[in-house]
């Protein structure tokens, strides 16, 4: 089996410039790397990730937005990450099923026993076997996002539009599930330039994985 590596983290974090940096890096020491996203991620999740990124804020529920992160989970899941681990590739996803757990469970409010009861319907007992979460000041995320979603004039902003304690409760959210699965998460401090963070990944990569970076 190959590995499989997360990356979490509120807007404005990073990820996707640190998820492409670590794609590199382990590309460029010959290995086989998948690199992917949620929601998206297949053809039938990539479809269900326009429902959930576009839009206004309250155009779902939070029950009914859960259910269908679920569902581009699973086809995400079945269609491109096992294949890929049973072939033994690393996978690298641009958010998870954390996601789910920090922005409808501690975000949106729904029962995290229920997220969790989707997760093993959904998903089994498969997961990241290491998770890096981005840590950043809530303003200073946010004020991260609106200028790269300005400047690509997209319009997957559906979140970034949630208000600010939205987002402060969301940032909690993922500082308790590290602290709750501490052998998986790496909690990544974004302070300093987008090398000094990559430096901390490959670090926390190399000593949780055993892979020489």
């Amino acid at each position: 089996m190959g590995k499989f590596i997360s990356f979490e983290g509120g807007e404005g974090s990073g990820k996707s410039t640190q998820v492409k940096l670590l794609a590199d890096a382990m590309t460029s020491q010959g290995l086989d790397v998948l690199l992917t996203r949620e929601p998206g991620g297949a053809a039938g999740a990539e479809e269900i990730r326009k429902l959930l990124v576009e839009g206004e804020p309250e155009r779902w529920d939070a029950v009914t937005e859960t259910l269908l992160h679920f569902a581009a989970r699973r086809d995400h899941m079945e269609t491109t990450v096992a294949p890929a681990l049973a072939a033994g590739r690393i996978v690298i996803t641009d958010r998870f099923a954390d996601s789910t757990t920090a922005y409808q469970g501690y975000g949106h409010g729904v029962d995290l026993d229920f997220i969790r009861d989707l997760y093993k319907s959904t998903v089994g007992n498969r997961g990241p076997d290491l998770t890096l979460i981005l840590d950043i000041p809530v303003d200073e995320g946010l004020a991260r996002a609106g200028k790269r979603a300005e400047d690509a004039g997209s319009d997957e902003d559906r979140y970034e539009r949630m208000d600010a304690k939205f987002h402060h409760r969301l940032r909690d959210g993922f500082q308790d599930i590290a602290k709750l699965h501490p052998e998986r998460c790496v909690v990544v401090a974004t302070a300093g330039s987008v090398e000094e963070i990559h430096h901390r990944i490959r670090q926390a990569v190399s000593i949780r994985l055993g892979i020489d970076l």
